[in-house]
């Protein structure tokens, strides 16, 4: 995961503008970095499925 490239784009977007490939890299990164903390949260706490399943068991 690269925040700090994901950064200096976002960075670029406002002040030059990207090109189409650095608009597909910024997309590809944001993803990433999105689907990791997500991995993450669902990780630590669990998914929303499980959550539902126990509060309907009690």
């Amino acid at each position: 995961m690269n925040v700090e490239r994901i950064n200096e784009l976002a960075k670029k977007s406002k002040t030059v503008g990207l090109t189409e490939e650095e608009k597909v890299e910024q997309a590809k990164l944001r993803r990433e970095y999105l689907d990791a903390i997500r991995n993450s949260i669902v990780g630590q706490l669990g998914s929303p499925e499980e959550y539902k399943n126990q509060k309907s068991k009690n």
